[in-house]
């Protein structure tokens, strides 16, 4: 990465290119439509799902690079999609958001294997950057 002169910084293209879209289940659709294009506007694809059931019946999972998911949802939550595709043997690493998380749950979601517990509202240059480290772990693998 490259540092600018406005303290911004230049994201390697490969990135970029090699990566499939950022999945992103919430059933709020301001939030999906928000995520989407601060995910887009930081050069990267994005897919939304308003449910768990809906990202698991579309197949998006075996062609996303990774997924961005809330907790609570109606039908499947998050942790259920997360130790779902945990049983399916699916490496897609998981960054959870919620606004209504708590210790407990983030130690439960951590060490099932997800990226990152972020609460709402969080800090979207944090949640880009954990995107970002999250591609490129994923490129090195």
């Amino acid at each position: 990465m490259c540092a600018l002169g406005d303290g911004a910084t230049l994201r390697p293209m490969s990135i970029r290119r090699n990566s499939g879209p950022v999945a992103i289940v919430d059933d709020d659709e301001s939030v999906q439509r928000a995520l989407q294009d601060l995910i887009e506007s930081d050069g990267l694809s994005a897919l939304c799902f308003g449910s768990a059931e809906q990202f698991l019946d579309s197949g998006a999972r075996h062609k996303a690079a990774c997924l961005i998911a809330d907790i609570r949802m109606p039908g499947m939550s998050g942790l259920e999609l997360q130790a779902k595709l945990k049983a399916e043997r699916c490496p897609l690493p998981i960054i959870f958001i919620t606004a209504h998380g708590d210790a407990e749950m983030r130690i439960r979601a951590v060490r099932q294997g997800a990226v990152e517990f972020l609460n709402k509202p969080f800090d979207d240059a944090v949640l880009l950057q954990i995107v970002h480290t999250t591609l490129e772990r994923r490129g090195n693998d």
